[in-house]
């Protein structure tokens, strides 16, 4: 699908990944750009730049997810594109607060079921819409510093997978972005990850990369290629563990408190 003339909406937009994609869609020249972040004045920032609308919230809530929904269509019309983008990273392992949990859950698997149950009719009554969620790399292989970021992460592929399923075939158009290390505020406030094992790449050269998947309509986004060597691998699941378990040692993330 091509973005140009079409209704854009992007959450976690307020910097990342998220704003460049905003800005590369305005490049592109989308009929309009909706952003979306819960820090209203950086998001905002982010739509006086672009030329777009800017729509504060919590897209962890499906009273948020409506509000935006409802806000882009008040100004540009039916959304065409939802990149439900939006993500946090809360550290710790099955001992994480049960909050931790649950707002890793709200931001990475139940933005994009709200999402998908206010669009999927209307896309598909038009015959045609895309809808794409930023599940991270982790979400294929595994997050070792985080159980709830890796455990939704892997949901929302998940999910993704099962959309595509039940409607790619009747217009709707769903990828997940699977990214490894990105230049990001979350990268640099988790400092050095085992994601960065492969270099460090920049917001601009994901967002490219996304338009250029969503020409072809191809579901996975990989902007790291050597995560489709390690999807290989993973289908030996014990090589595999065993294979996580040295990369745990030799970066030592993910043990903490755990270390003995």
């Amino acid at each position: 699908m091509k973005v140009r003339g079409k209704v854009c909406v992007v959450t976690g937009a307020a910097g990342g990944i998220g704003a460049a994609i905003a800005r590369c869609f305005a490049k592109e020249g989308a009929k309009g750009v909706v952003v979306s972040d819960i820090d209203a004045d950086r998001v905002g920032a982010v739509a006086r730049d672009i030329g777009g609308l800017a729509v504060a919230g919590d897209i962890g809530k499906e009273a948020g997810v409506q509000h935006l929904i409802a806000e882009a269509e008040k100004k540009y019309g039916p959304v065409d594109i939802f990149f439900s983008n939006a993500g946090i990273g809360r550290g710790g392992h099955e001992d994480a607060t049960d909050k931790d949990w649950a707002d890793s859950w709200a931001i990475h698997v139940m933005a994009h079921v709200y999402a998908a149950r206010l669009l999927v009719p209307q896309m598909l009554k038009r015959g045609e819409g895309y809808l794409l969620n930023t599940a991270s790399a982790a979400g294929l292989l595994a997050s070792m510093g985080s159980a709830p970021y890796g455990v939704t992460k892997a949901a929302g592929v998940a999910l993704a997978e099962h959309l595509s399923i039940q409607y790619g075939d009747r217009g709707i158009r769903v990828s997940v972005l699977c990214p490894q290390a990105v230049d990001t505020n979350m990268l640099r406030m988790a400092g050095a990850t085992a994601a960065s094992v492969d270099g460090v790449i920049n917001t601009d050269a994901v967002a490219q990369t996304v338009i250029e998947a969503m020409d072809a309509e191809t579901f996975l986004i990989l902007p790291h290629p050597e995560v489709t060597e390690y999807m290989q691998r993973k289908h030996d699941r014990d090589r595999w563990l065993r294979g996580m378990r040295r990369l745990r040692d030799k970066t030592g993330e993910g043990q903490g408190k755990r270390q003995a």
